[in-house]
């Protein structure tokens, strides 16, 4: 295998009180967490790194791949990091799949500024959701019904009464969400999403519907630094994207989700009718992540060995050296770059 081919990572899980077994289920995480909430699928992150977990690097951490080949990021994200990070082996986004079985807390995430200030030059968060799957009737929270100042909100927070503020959207398959940073927001349950996010794990926690965590003690609230950096106007309902899809033979694709940090394409392939492959060409400005949140397939760099991925895969495509690949199959993913 070429040193610059595409690999595969094994993810790091959490066992958060609000997850359920779907992504074992569902996805086959093979992790030994019950309740299994997030696996952190491309994370440099050093709360939940990835492994490689094929190709001639595979058991070696994500981070001390990327450490000693930085040129796999690219020129953008290059552009974005401080020398710091890039020696530490960074990468500036991160990649999640998520169940939530019961509803999230009520939480908040700084702003770049403000978490470079506060937090030791730490990143702040802006995320997306794609939702993979939601229940009937599911809902999150984004933002406020109505402005509110400062002085009622925490009254509300010591209250219990915050939720009468706060605004639910209505949640289905395949929407798409941007929870910019200063947002208040919560998945609410039976959602799952993959969650593309700067890589930050900066959440502050305003309201946790008075549960116990497994200490038996109420989890830690975050109210003074919530306030600190919510925004307490009136947030407008989220409306779902304009979505083009771009069809060729054997593949459509469409732009999910562009912002400063990460872009989310999806693409869905299907060759089995189609009897040649689909060609995609590596970018030399930024890494790739593919996410395969249904199918499966085969990737076919270059030069290199064939490389078979399957629903709850996540691939890594160096921006250097990759050249063209190819994809076969049936499979719906989503490819994320900076």
């Amino acid at each position: 295998m070429n040193v610059g081919s595409p690999f595969l990572l094994s993810p790091a899980g959490k066992d958060y009180l609000w997850g359920g077994s779907r992504l074992k289920d569902d996805y086959a995480k093979e992790l030994d967490m019950s309740p299994l909430a997030e696996t952190w699928e491309c994370s440099t992150h050093p709360d939940g790194p990835s492994i490689v977990a094929s190709g001639p690097n595979q058991g070696k951490l994500l981070s001390d791949v990327i450490k000693d080949h930085p040129e796999y990021l690219g020129t953008r994200p290059l552009a974005m990091m401080t020398e710091e990070e890039i020696a530490k082996g960074d990468i500036p986004i991160l990649i999640k799949f998520i169940d939530a079985k019961k509803d999230l807390s009520v939480q908040v995430h700084p702003s770049d500024e403000y978490a470079k200030k506060e937090e030791g030059g730490q990143r702040g968060k802006t995320e997306m959701w794609y939702v993979l799957d939601a229940k009937k009737d599911s809902s999150l929270i984004y933002g406020f019904h109505h402005d509110i100042s400062k002085k009622k909100l925490e009254k509300s927070l010591k209250a219990g009464t915050v939720e009468r503020y706060l605004q639910k959207v209505s949640v289905k398959k395949d929407d798409v969400f941007l929870i910019k940073a200063g947002t208040v927001h919560a998945i609410g349950a039976g959602i799952m999403v993959a969650e593309i996010q700067e890589s930050s794990n900066l959440t502050y926690r305003m309201y946790d519907y008075n549960r116990l965590g497994k200490d038996g003690k109420p989890r830690e609230l975050h109210i003074e630094k919530s306030l600190a950096v919510a925004n307490l106007k009136h947030s407008q309902i989220p409306r779902q994207p304009i979505r083009t899809l771009q069809f060729r033979p054997g593949v459509a694709s469409e732009l999910l989700c562009r912002c400063k940090y990460f872009q989310t394409k999806r693409l869905m392939i299907n060759t089995e009718v189609y009897k040649k492959m689909i060609s995609v060409s590596a970018d030399p400005s930024s890494f790739q992540v593919l996410l395969c949140y249904d199918g499966c397939g085969l990737l076919i760099p270059e030069n290199g060995d064939v490389l078979p991925f399957f629903k709850g895969d996540c691939i890594f495509v160096p921006a250097a050296n990759s050249g063209e690949f190819k994809l076969h199959g049936k499979a719906k993913l989503l490819r994320v770059n900076c």
